[in-house]
């Protein structure tokens, strides 16, 4: 188990832990928008996306919980990286979710360790494997954008940032970042 350091900060583990679970916010949020501008097949990938979007969250609250931490809340409204007003702009969206989760969850990879470790390689695995449907192909190195191939179709980092609907922010956190609502 990790706790936080002696200096009040949060471990590394913790950090990447609440980082993830700001992404699944954005995740569960923007597979909203997917599903409702989707239709027939896509629709219901869309759904089962959300669901399993939905089941991470929840797991990575649990996970934090059980570390000392307190779950940072899902922000009110998030704002998408783009228009979102036909289901090709769904499916494209539906990437970026997916890249951006997977951006997250090779951050919890990295500072991470056995059992843990293993999970999140799991979920990154399930994450790569949401994008590639959604892509329609697999990409090199997913949830590291910096190392694929050049030209790819990686969407780029990130998940809808946390600010307030009709905001004009700019959306997308980099993996690096802290996916904090602003």
């Amino acid at each position: 188990m990790t706790t936080p350091s002696p200096s009040g900060k949060e471990s590394p583990v913790l950090q990447a832990l609440q980082s993830l679970l700001d992404a699944e916010h954005a995740a569960v949020y923007g597979y909203g928008v997917v599903g409702a501008k989707s239709e027939g097949a896509a629709k219901a990938q869309a759904r089962t996306a959300y669901d399993a979007h939905r089941a991470r969250r929840d797991e990575i609250e649990r996970l934090i919980t059980g570390q000392g931490g307190q779950p940072r809340a899902a922000a009110p409204a998030y704002t998408l990286p783009f228009a979102v007003d036909t289901a090709a702009d769904a499916s494209r969206l539906a990437v970026y979710l997916e890249d951006g989760v997977a951006a997250h969850l090779v951050d919890l990879v990295a500072a991470s360790g056995g059992d843990q470790r293993i999970s999140a390689a799991k979920w990154l695995q399930q994450t790569a494997v949401e994008g590639a449907r959604w892509r329609g192909a697999g990409i090199a190195f997913p949830g590291l954008p910096e190392r694929a191939a050049p030209g790819g179709t990686a969407a780029g980092p990130g998940a809808p940032s946390a600010t307030p609907a009709g905001s004009t922010a700019k959306s997308g956190a980099s993996h690096t970042g802290s996916g904090k609502p602003s």
